[in-house]
């Protein structure tokens, strides 16, 4: 694949001031892309979009809400995107109990603003919608779920990113088809990644940022699921499958593109909650961590894990981190900017470097 394929290109991302949206503009940015961001202000405080004067690589931004249609619409046909990449969502299962009406109302008609402003735009235009492995119906199975199996979800937000993979679905079939694309130019797909790790995360109630802040302030680490079993990974790795698929989308558009693609570890390699926690006390040096279980938790699945065999076979992408890379590079990174006075953003790209630019 031509590792050249971002250069001069125009790249949308909503939700660059997030945790994923920051690192994938500092990396599409490297890749020589002409970056746009469109997002709500910086979700936190601090922020790795702050930390990593992410305004500074970008040719410009609109700070506003994906729910404003016209906005969207004016944002898409002003830019004109080559390729557009929607991060922007709330996020979190725990919030998703506080703020429902909120989490579905962002995550599916904010998916449907974006994809609406495309359609009306009509130019070519590459469309990846990150979703979530939550997506999926949970049936507490012990083998990874694939593309092709049923959405569900249990909480607001699992249940908010299952009914946007079916809006996707549906905008797919009904205004770009795959098999009209002479017609239309787009291209869309959904990408599902597993529970990602990596340095400049502070959102709430997220494991990593709870335990840099109580290992930074010398407390024990509160675990409330240390049983449960998640597809972890570094950021670095889905950003890079989303990368791929966009690229492979660029130089050689397909009908294969569009649809859904897993991103996960490699099977058989998933942990628990409780042995990430042992594994970042021991990357950070010094710490502990203790059960906080208790039987009257807001429901979270126990088991997921994710299929990664058609990104593998069809995108030729794979992970490159263990898990032990995954924890130690993430320890090293808020070690670094919170503790020894490291820029952000120089702690940011030898991590992108490191990981390497080829989209291989």
């Amino acid at each position: 694949m031509n590792n050249n394929v971002y250069h001069n290109k125009r790249v949308l991302i909503t939700g660059h001031t997030g945790f994923k949206g920051s690192w994938i503009a500092l990396w599409l940015k490297r890749l020589g892309a002409s970056v746009y961001g469109y997002s709500l202000a910086p979700p936190t405080l601090p922020s790795n979009y702050t930390l990593s004067n992410v305004r500074d690589v970008l040719k410009g931004e609109t700070i506003g809400d994906i729910r404003d249609r016209r906005l969207m619409r004016e944002v898409v046909n002003s830019f004109c995107p080559d390729v557009i990449f929607h991060l922007a969502a709330q996020p979190l299962v725990r919030a998703s109990y506080d703020l429902p009406y909120d989490t579905f109302e962002v995550n599916v008609l904010g998916t449907a603003s974006v994809l609406d402003a495309v359609r009306e735009s009509r130019r070519p235009c590459a469309v990846i919608c990150i979703t979530t492995d939550k997506c999926y119906e949970n049936c507490e199975q012990v083998w990874g779920y694939r593309e092709c199996d049923a959405m569900g979800g249990y909480d607001p937000y699992s249940a908010s990113k299952g009914a946007a993979e079916i809006l996707v679905a549906s905008y797919r079939r009904s205004f770009f088809s795959p098999f009209e694309f002479n017609k239309h130019g787009v291209q869309l797909a959904t990408v599902r990644a597993g529970n990602v790790i990596g340095g400049g995360d502070w959102a709430c109630d997220r494991i990593v940022t709870d335990m840099v802040k109580a290992l930074a302030g010398g407390d024990p680490v509160s675990v409330r699921n240390p049983h449960a079993i998640r597809p972890w990974q570094h950021v670095l790795e889905p950003l890079s499958g989303y990368l791929r698929l966009g690229a492979a989308m660029l130089e050689k558009p397909d009908v294969k593109w569009s649809c859904a693609w897993n991103f996960g570890p490699v099977s058989g390699t998933e942990i628990s909650v409780g042995e990430l926690a042992d594994a970042f006390v021991k990357a950070w040096g010094s710490g502990s961590w203790e059960d906080q279980s208790a039987t009257n938790q807001l429901h979270e699945a126990s088991i997921l894990r994710l299929n990664i065999d058609k990104a593998v076979s069809q995108l030729c992408w794979q992970p490159r981190w263990n898990c032990s890379e995954m924890v130690d590079r993430t320890a090293k990174w808020y070690k670094g900017v919170l503790c020894e006075g490291l820029d952000a953003r120089n702690a940011c790209e030898n991590d992108i470097q490191e990981y390497g630019d080829a989209l291989v």
